[in-house]
């Protein structure tokens, strides 16, 4: 017991000894949840509440025109700009030099343009003649509304905006359509039809998350990016781990303790209690940022879900395996640039594949069998289980078998390394 406590206080010194190392292995992950999670907040927002520049050019002035200009301009997503008598070659010059990042150009006589091809095509029908086809047994040439997009632009907003332009003329073309047959009935009956049927109303979207009946936690920003961004920063505590590993070596202080009646195994136990804290303490920290820091700029704060024993297995599973992995880097590698070049690269590459960066869904089929694989990985499911799905512990056993048998097998890694380099 005597020789663990004294390797204890050896590790310990060696981690606070490099002061700064210790200021940054702390502040630098928190500094980051905390942009990230305001920054990723402030996006959500930004599509939601601040409006996207939007130049009308409506040369109709009737019914097609009008109805669009109404829907954009009661829409909270677009600050519509009406003014300014330009040309369609203006718009096209404004929206080029990213005065306006989208433009619509709804061209003139586009109502009577809709309704005679409406008209034709009900008077065709009722003749019980098919197809649009004039004298010449040509089809009249569709409308066409123009819409531009300055290259900046998200293809979220392109495809948003198309399919809001074509409701809007879906609905002005049914209008006229039912007016037309409406026109054509009553020339046929002798009492009138009116088909001028208001619909708004009939069909009603409800959205809501789906949750358990136990789940009463609402996700939003601060939710997803703690338990993503917290993952990335605990496994950063590889480079120091792996740094401190090599530097005992450099210096010959491990081949010193190896001569003494010091096993490997409390070597290693020593490491892992030391470097347990230092994560546990990492996840306290950016824990309760979420909880009471994040609050104070504006943004949702961070809610635990209903069971702390699991999110302290969770949190120890975890920091286990980060653990881990810095023995298993701190074993093999031979130089510390070697150590945190890879270190870093590595985890990087593992948090990005384990979807800390993007979201798995996102990825392609390959990369989300691929993500299973990553650590990082296995820790984000298991804390947005926690923290989004508010599950309990029975739900996160299979997260947390992970990340003790990745543990285990990098210990194992480290071991055996270390015994070949001794011997």
């Amino acid at each position: 017991m005597r020789h663990f406590i004294n390797l204890l206080y050896k590790d310990f010194l060696l981690l606070i000894r490099d002061f700064w190392g210790v200021v940054l292995l702390f502040l630098m992950p928190w500094a980051l949840v905390l942009i990230m999670t305001y920054l990723q907040d402030s996006t959500f927002r930004s599509v939601n509440e601040t409006r996207i520049p939007l130049y009308l050019l409506n040369s109709d002035r009737d019914s097609l025109g009008n109805m669009i200009s109404r829907q954009l301009q009661a829409s909270s997503i677009f600050d519509v700009s009406t003014g300014g008598d330009l040309s369609p070659d203006e718009v096209e010059r404004a929206v080029s030099q990213g005065k306006y990042l989208i433009a619509v150009i709804i061209p003139e006589h586009a109502t009577a343009h809709l309704r005679e091809h409406v008209s034709r095509e009900i008077s065709c029908a009722f003749n019980g003649n098919g197809g649009d086809e004039g004298a010449d047994g040509a089809g009249s040439p569709p409308l066409e509304i123009k819409l531009l997009v300055d290259p900046t632009a998200k293809e979220s907003f392109r495809v948003s905006l198309i399919r809001a332009m074509r409701e809007n003329a879906l609905t002005v073309q049914n209008k006229l359509l039912l007016n037309e047959i409406a026109r054509q009935v009553n020339r046929m009956v002798p009492f009138p039809v009116d088909l001028n049927i208001d619909t708004a109303g009939m069909i009603v979207i409800r959205e809501s998350y789906a949750q358990s009946e136990k789940a009463k936690i609402i996700p939003n920003s601060t939710q997803h990016n703690v338990p993503a961004w917290s993952m990335f920063a605990v496994f950063f505590i590889v480079i120091s781990l792996a740094g401190n590993m090599i530097r005992e070596c450099e210096i010959g202080c491990f081949n010193r303790l190896m001569t003494m009646p010091c096993s490997f195994h409390l070597y290693l136990l020593s490491k892992v209690s030391v470097y347990l804290c230092v994560c546990l303490l990492q996840l306290a920290l950016i824990i309760l940022t979420g909880m009471y820091l994040i609050p104070l700029l504006g943004l949702p704060a961070l809610k635990l879900g209903h069971s702390l024993p699991a999110l302290f297995a969770m949190s120890v599973s975890s920091s286990l395996a980060a653990i881990g992995y810095g023995l298993a880097i701190g074993s093999i590698a031979r130089t510390n640039q070697q150590a945190s070049v890879f270190g870093a690269v590595s985890v990087v590459m593992l948090a990005a594949v384990g979807g800390v960066w993007i979201p798995t869904f996102l990825m392609p089929r390959f990369m989300q069998l691929i993500s299973h694989i990553s650590p990082l990985n296995w820790g984000l499911n298991g804390f947005n289980d926690l923290f989004v799905r508010d599950a309990g512990l029975i739900e996160i056993l299979p997260y947390i078998f992970l990340s003790l048998t990745f543990f285990l097998i990098t210990t194992a890694v480290s071991y055996r390394s270390f015994r070949r380099r001794r011997d």
